[in-house]
């Protein structure tokens, strides 16, 4: 099985235009971006993360691109242009640069672009399948997926030194998937189907140990960390369930609770960067649909709007950076 784009086996599997996990989700950034005016999304008048960005993945007249809209309502900005499918974005820690993934050179491979949309380019070149990256919040250091060994394993480079390095290997036919950086930069947190189905883990970035999270009862994927590092949201679903919940996760306590679960597949979840609410990405409606949801009571909005689905945002702030 080739490299899934996500956490696939707790994950559906989608086609093309839904992003499929058979396929490696692929990206890669534009040389033109041009901006699209679809529809926009309405603008809470009481909220904190109007000043926040988002970006995210979308397919639109069967071509999977780069978009962003700001969270507080705008008109929605095509990023990337390309027949080959851009995907899996990521705020550099600084706010002024997208990381994603990108299949332009026949592979997935790792890809950065500014938003102006003038510098487009590969991070790492090599022959490697690399995907599914973060950069660490000093913005020293990318953690990623790579099958430099053969196998899909866990990867950290540092700009400085040039040098990656394999940190969590899980065996030959492992799925790995969606690392993402603590606050501190000390641990990384993941997917992996090693041994027990697929669950998450969290590392310690210096020396590879790592831990299972999620309970053996459920799978679990996509797993992204609390700004202030003490918490874990990520995707929770029965194996062989047709729903699927976002689950938030007390690293101290170890106890968790169910953030979205409504009667649907929901994915994709990020934090705002205080913290206050999430994005996330739910098919209620039939097609996956940006959502942002406020965590001190619940309530949701809508934030994508128009045909093509929509997945895996990330936000940034307007002023700082994510």
């Amino acid at each position: 099985m080739r490299p899934g784009v996500r956490s696939v086996v707790c994950c559906l599997r989608r086609s093309r235009q839904q992003i499929t996990d058979l396929t490696p989700i692929l990206f890669l950034l534009l040389t033109a971006c041009r901006p699209e005016t679809r529809a926009a999304a309405p603008a809470p008048t009481d909220e904190k993360a109007a000043g926040y960005d988002l970006v995210y993945e979308r397919v639109v007249g069967g071509n999977q691109d780069l978009y962003l809209i700001p969270a507080g309502g705008g008109l929605e900005q095509r990023l990337t242009d390309d027949p080959a499918l851009d995907g899996l974005p990521r705020w550099t820690a600084d706010g002024k640069r997208v990381l994603f993934t990108s299949e332009r050179t026949g592979k997935p491979q790792i890809w950065e672009l500014t938003l102006d949309g003038r510098r487009q380019r590969r991070v790492r070149e090599n022959a490697f399948t690399e995907y599914q990256v973060d950069e660490s919040d000093d913005s020293q250091r990318l953690a990623f997926l790579s099958n430099a060994k053969g196998a899909e394993h866990l990867w950290v480079w540092s700009y400085a030194s040039g040098e990656p390095r394999a940190i969590v290997e899980h065996g030959k036919s492992s799925i790995l998937g969606n690392p993402d950086w603590s606050p501190d930069g000390k641990q990384i947190v993941f997917s992996s189907n090693w041994r027990v189905g697929h669950h998450i883990y969290i590392a310690d970035a210096a020396t590879g140990e790592a831990r299972r999270l999620s309970p053996l009862t459920s799978g679990g994927c996509e797993p992204r960390f609390s700004p202030d590092g003490k918490k874990v949201v990520y995707v929770s679903r029965r194996h062989l369930g047709d729903t699927s919940r976002l689950v938030e996760h007390d690293l101290a306590t170890a106890d968790e609770k169910a953030l979205v679960d409504w009667p649907a597949l929901n994915y994709d979840p990020a934090y705002s960067p205080d913290g206050s609410e999430i994005a996330f990405a739910s098919n209620i409606t039939g097609e996956y649909v940006l959502y942002r949801q406020r965590l001190s009571d619940g309530q949701a909005w809508r934030v994508t709007f128009g045909p093509g689905a929509a997945r895996y945002p990330d936000y940034r702030t307007a002023t700082r950076g994510r």
